[in-house]
């Protein structure tokens, strides 16, 4: 039975795949055609890019500022849905620990957490990718203008927060309600996490999938998202401004 004032498990269910089907459950759908359509490709896997933050408008800067700034606040729109679905239950986003309560406990173990799956992430990638496991990631194409940078922080800090708030904090709230298991619920999530990046590969469908599971792990310890959204975007922006300041200068970053 669901506790007082929680909604019935026929309505969770219907919202949790509403919220799915709106975000990154769609992205897993559309990670694996995209997967799909690479192993088809005549052509190595690595020789083929998987671009994260390319131009909408090449050439014509504003509008590409346009709509990357619109492409960043509208992903966000799920994030928003899951704030209201909780707000119903009384408590918010703070029932998952995505608010200002702890901000240098979060911040402080997210750094930790970043610096410790950044280098082992990083070298995974370079050996599945040259396993022929994995396409050649290429974290920005962006033009060199003035707002590069700017947006690819945002879009780090944007991906971040979807991600943990709705595959950790929100998905794992919900299936505790529905009544899974503990590890049932952290292989879903985990798998979840793996399925949307699997357009870069088998290498980054399981390397997120590890991830997945020390988050996961982390936030049952904690009970909080926030040093979550920390670390991934701390591991997105060294990535993306990484690769913008390093791509075709040092011999050990793979381009395309």
């Amino acid at each position: 039975m669901p506790s007082p004032g929680e909604p019935p498990r026929a309505v969770l269910r219907s919202e949790t795949l509403i919220v799915l089907a709106l975000s990154l459950g769609a992205s897993g759908v559309s990670a694996l055609i995209s997967f799909i359509g690479s192993l088809t490709r005549p052509g190595a896997l690595k020789e083929q890019a998987a671009t994260l933050n390319g131009s909408y408008a090449p050439g014509r800067p504003w509008l590409d500022l346009s709509w990357q700034l619109f492409g960043i606040a509208t992903a966000l729109v799920p994030v928003v849905l899951v704030a209201h679905l909780l707000l119903r239950e009384g408590s918010g986003l703070r029932a998952i620990g995505f608010d200002r309560t702890r901000p240098w406990p979060d911040l402080g173990r997210g750094a930790l957490v970043a610096a410790g799956i950044g280098s082992a992430g990083l070298a995974f990638y370079l050996a599945a990718r040259a396993s022929g496991f994995n396409l050649t990631v290429v974290p920005e194409s962006l033009p060199d203008v003035w707002w590069k940078y700017p947006v690819l922080v945002l879009s780090a800090i944007q991906n971040s927060v979807v991600e943990e708030v709705v595959v950790v904090g929100y998905l794992l709230r919900r299936l505790g309600q529905l009544g899974w298991t503990p590890m049932a619920a952290l292989v879903a999530s985990s798998v979840l996490r793996g399925s949307y990046h699997l357009y870069q590969g088998v290498g980054g469908f399981i390397g997120n999938m590890v991830m997945g599971v020390v988050f996961v792990l982390l936030y049952r310890r904690w009970g909080r998202v926030g040093p979550l959204v920390v670390a991934h975007a701390l591991l997105d922006i060294v990535a993306f401004v990484g690769y913008g300041l390093l791509a075709g200068k040092v011999g050990w970053l793979p381009t395309v």
